[in-house]
């Protein structure tokens, strides 16, 4: 094994029993034994315990994890719910206490995509109607936009508008609904 520069070794003897527990414990966590072990040390002295000076601020846990229990609906419901988004349950989990604690509107990435293509759409729309808008303005012969493309032009404008409602509508139902979209 390989040690840092300017590092030394720590050990102790304690019974199978704790060793065992310990090791639970480092899984659990998704660390080594050895690396939940410096962590546990490095947390002790940066409160000042270790040291006998004023208490300092704990160090920040690198891939801090909260661990909660669910009954099993609500495990049902979470894996129902991440699965429509397309989303692992703790990412689901994460999104919204972000949006909780940051008070934002959780919307997933697909769903991002999808609304920034109908903006995108809306812009070739809007410039198809100015360029229609000046030619007929112009004095020239030739012929304007006809009732034919405005008319198509006002279709894709309806199936943007009722594509964006619906994926709003879906959206804040999605964040809502329990089982097979009864209420809470």
């Amino acid at each position: 094994m390989c040690c840092m520069a300017g590092s030394t070794h720590v050990s102790t003897w304690v019974s199978a029993e704790t060793k065992q527990r310990f090791a639970v414990a480092a899984v659990r966590q998704g660390l080594s034994e050895s690396a939940l072990l410096k962590r546990l040390i490095e947390q002790m002295l940066s409160t000042g315990a270790g040291d006998g000076g004023a208490p300092k601020e704990p160090m920040p846990l690198r891939d801090a994890r909260v661990t909660i229990r669910l009954v099993a609906d609500d495990q049902a419901l979470l894996r129902e719910r991440a699965a429509a988004r397309t989303m692992p349950a703790a990412t689901y989990i994460s999104v919204l206490v972000r949006a909780h604690l940051r008070q934002v509107a959780p919307l997933p990435d697909r769903e991002l995509a999808a609304l920034r293509a109908t903006v995108n759409e809306l812009a070739a729309v809007g410039r198809n109607l100015s360029t229609m808008t000046r030619l007929l303005h112009q004095d020239t012969c030739q012929p304007g936009p006809g009732r034919r493309d405005l008319q198509m032009m006002l279709r894709v404008c309806e199936g943007l508008r009722d594509h964006v409602r619906d994926l709003v509508k879906a959206n804040l139902v999605s964040w809502e609904v329990g089982h097979a979209g009864q209420g809470r």
